[in-house]
């Protein structure tokens, strides 16, 4: 095959068709910034197996930005519609106004004028289809379209079938979520739920299923990564299911914040009452953010109390639970505690794993489960394992590499540089219960006599992560462990130092109860 390049007019087409893939899955501030500026100018395919797209953008630092955060989004939408493995390259240009891509002809202007209606109306039929047809073979010659997928435009069945409102449907509540600002892939679907979430994922499904009268207001609080934000989005997501007009903000406490002040600086806060006032749903994500601002404080109180009494729900989500939240008004925090509070733990080993399994397939990534307890192991959160799944997906995609033992360990490197630097600060206790419960039996047997194969290692690594951890002497070791010498302190320790070289399934339990024991210390 040799070289083509796609005229303007195919590249306007591609470049339009993308946009509203990415439209739908990003927030209207994102795509007004950066694809809306930075135009699809030049398309060429350079074999079967390779194209390269180009993407003019204003400045230096458009490139960067869609480079570093948007560059799979745009080259999948891309690919769609190119048919082939793409490479992009950005430029800067001084892009000019151009005019906007008019699909459809003005047949108006082109017809003959007629004094028979009839004729005039099959004249525009003919025109109309002979557009179509030129479309189509157009299509089909950039390889756009086989032979077989000659597009026709549909009957009015078709319009008005139920197959075809469902899509239409769809694609708005993709576009409505987009604009509040939900993220497609936060919905209960996609949510994995074990001990340490199962009562706020209860408790979200509820809140879901009758909004304004189950947990009425919702305060959701834990540390970073547990979960909270995935949940909120997922009871906005489901509203919009069931009622696409529902009214629904979603907002952090910093955002809602700045809202007020430009209001009280522009005079405008009627505009603003009015918007948050007459919300069904309103979620507001780390609420803490508002103590200590008397007048943002002020107005919340207000919209709070006019929320209530109209029913509408409010969802919240904080660090730390309301008594805890300092310079947070009394009046505030004794409404915030009237409701229903749960507290979101940090994800167990398990359901890290499990995250990590559910975020790779979205992403249409074959991770093996050895691989992803390997990285569950040595990540101690959601957030972070998101962060790995990225990269992952950077490396097959753009590098083409296999998802391997040597890719994973690569990833891994910056994220156990990071984790040692962490110190864990769990008392003796601790750490006996966090391995009792990541062997899953109970304290009583590991401190005690038995010798079964799992409770002697569950023993050892419990002796081992109390000497190497918190330099506890050998003979205390020995007292929480019925009174056990020191030489079998001693012995359980060299044994797990041993197992940490040569066993990889030891070196995923104590990375793992690592991790849950850090999440304890902070």
């Amino acid at each position: 095959m040799s070289e083509q390049v796609y005229d303007s007019e195919t590249v306007k087409q591609v470049w339009q068709m993308a946009k509203i893939d990415l439209e739908a899955s990003l927030s209207p501030a994102f795509f007004n910034t950066w694809i809306i500026p930075s135009p699809l100018t030049a398309v060429k395919i350079e074999n079967e197996q390779k194209a390269v797209a180009t993407i003019s953008c204003m400045t230096a630092f458009h490139v960067t930005n869609l480079k570093t955060n948007l560059y799979t989004q745009i080259k999948l939408a891309l690919e769609k519609y190119i048919n082939k493995p793409l490479e992009i390259e950005f430029i800067v240009t001084d892009l000019r106004q151009t005019k906007k891509n008019d699909y459809f002809p003005q047949n108006s202007q082109n017809l003959q004028a007629s004094q028979n209606n009839n004729q005039v109306a099959e004249t525009q039929k003919i025109t109309q289809q002979n557009y179509r047809q030129s479309k189509n073979n157009l299509l089909i010659n950039k390889g756009f379209l086989t032979e077989q997928q000659n597009v026709q435009s549909p009957t009015v069945e078709e319009l008005f079938s139920q197959a075809n409102i469902n899509n239409n449907t769809f694609d708005r509540l993709k576009v409505r979520a987009s604009q509040i600002g939900l993220r497609q892939d936060y919905t209960f679907e996609s949510f994995a739920v074990s001990s340490s979430n199962e009562m706020a994922h209860a408790a979200a499904t509820a809140v879901a299923n009758n909004p304004g009268t189950s947990y009425n207001p919702l305060f959701l609080y834990g540390g970073v990564g547990v979960g909270k934000t995935h949940l909120i989005h997922a009871v906005a997501h489901h509203l919009l299911q069931n009622n696409p007009d529902a009214e629904i903000i979603y907002a952090s406490g910093e955002q809602f914040t700045n809202e007020i002040v430009r209001a009280i600086k522009s005079h405008n806060t009627l505009q603003l009452k009015n918007k948050y006032r007459k919300t069904n749903l309103l979620l507001l994500d780390d609420i803490q953010f508002i103590a200590g601002k008397n007048s943002v404080q002020e107005e919340f109180f207000h919209t709070f109390n006019a929320l209530i009494a109209i029913n509408s729900q409010i969802i919240m989500t904080s660090d730390r639970p309301p008594q805890e939240i300092s310079l947070l008004e009394d009046r505030l925090r004794s409404r915030f505690e009237a409701g229903l509070m749960i507290d979101i733990q940090q994800p167990t080993f398990e359901l890290r794993t499990a995250i990590l399994l559910l975020k790779a397939q979205a992403n249409k990534l074959d991770v093996p489960i050895n691989l992803a307890q390997k990285i569950a192991s040595q990540v101690d959160s959601a957030r972070r394992i998101e962060g790995i799944i990225k990269k992952i997906r950077s490396a097959v995609e753009l590098q083409n590499l296999a998802i391997d033992v040597n890719l994973i360990d690569k990833i891994l490197q910056s994220e156990v540089k990071q984790n040692q630097q962490k110190i864990i600060k769990a008392k003796p206790q601790d750490i006996i219960k966090t391995v009792a419960n990541h062997y899953r039996i109970k304290q009583s047997a590991v401190r005690g006599k038995r010798r079964s194969k799992e409770l002697v290692k569950a023993r050892h690594v419990a002796m081992y992560l109390l000497r190497n951890e918190l330099q506890i002497p050998l003979e205390e070791i020995g007292q929480w462990f019925s009174g056990r010498d020191h030489s079998s302190v001693i012995h359980a320790i060299k044994k797990i130092e041993q197992d940490l070289i040569t066993d990889q399934i030891v070196q995923q339990d104590v990375s793992a109860i690592k991790m849950s024991l850090i999440a304890i210390s902070n």
